[in-house]
């Protein structure tokens, strides 16, 4: 490529977004006499979960949300944590409500999430609103991915006809991306291939993708030889890595290389910065509809 690819920034589509958020909360609030409420349960002390928690609390009070921190002990057992989970179902003042993953290893998370109120799930991880998704029906759609078509459809990114290849099948982002791509909408109508671990020869398949989404879970996993001339790369990873160069003692970066990935893209997501905000603000988007 020449010249710099365009940096498809979250931050900066995050706060246009959050803007149009606002209005919304603030017509909710005087129609009904409250703001939209959303919940978070954070179980145990692991400090990536606490970080991502402490941002969506911040972000709800930025938007007029009211916002409530519910933290538990890493000993509690799941019954406990089950019974929690349906007080939040019943709270009339609670929109919506989030539980952090991962858990513990002794808590189901299957379990906590389909004990979650389809209607209050604005995790979007619930049987219920999965089913929705695939079937392009109403229902909340999985924060990450639908923040990735947002930044998509911020940017004016073209994605009919494209071959979108996405590299991770969790279903947290890249099995519902997947979906959400390939479906008859904009951002939408790519000729999707879900590529894993099993996948042979991995390379050769993501040389093909027009727009390559990476949330494979590993730091610096895609390379430059990984990536298509012009392609778009949206990368879902984050990780610290140890840098005693920098005051806090470690760098993030994705699940791309992004010095030799980026003059390879025409466009490309940073990290941090990128996906993460997008993340949010979806959940800010989910909490509003659930409060409508």
């Amino acid at each position: 490529m020449t010249g710099a690819p365009q940096l498809l920034d979250g931050k900066r589509c995050g706060d246009t977004l959050k803007a149009e958020i606002a209005k919304g909360a603030a017509a909710v609030r005087l129609q009904r006499g409250r703001a939209p409420h959303l919940a978070a349960v954070l179980v145990g002390s692991d400090g990536a979960s606490r970080t991502y928690v402490e941002a969506k609390v911040k972000a709800c009070e930025a938007v007029g949300f009211r916002s409530t921190l519910i933290r538990l002990p890493e000993t509690i057992t799941e019954e406990e944590l089950l019974s929690r989970v349906h007080g939040l179902n019943e709270d009339h003042e609670l929109d919506g409500f989030i539980v952090q993953l991962p858990l513990p290893p002794h808590v189901d998370a299957d379990r906590i999430t389909q004990a979650i109120d389809p209607k209050k799930d604005v995790d979007g991880f619930h049987p219920v609103n999965v089913g929705n998704m695939v079937l392009g029906l109403p229902g909340f759609l999985p924060a990450t991915p639908s923040g990735i078509c947002e930044l998509l459809k911020f940017y004016h990114v073209e994605t009919a006809g494209k071959h979108c290849v996405v590299v991770g099948r969790s279903n947290i982002v890249g099995t519902p991306i997947s979906i959400l791509l390939s479906r008859n909408a904009y951002p939408g109508n790519c000729t999707v291939t879900l590529a894993h671990s099993r996948t042979k020869d991995l390379p050769s398949v993501t040389r093909k993708a027009d727009i390559l989404v990476v949330a494979i879970g590993k730091p610096e996993f895609v390379t430059a030889g990984m990536v298509k001339e012009g392609a778009v790369v949206v990368d879902v990873g984050i990780h610290r890595i140890p840098d005693a160069s920098k005051k806090a003692g470690f760098r993030l970066v994705g699940d791309t290389a992004f010095a030799e990935v980026a003059p390879r893209s025409s466009a490309i997501t940073p990290v941090p910065g990128g996906v993460g905000p997008m993340t949010i603000t979806s959940l800010l988007l989910n909490t509003l509809k659930a409060a409508r």
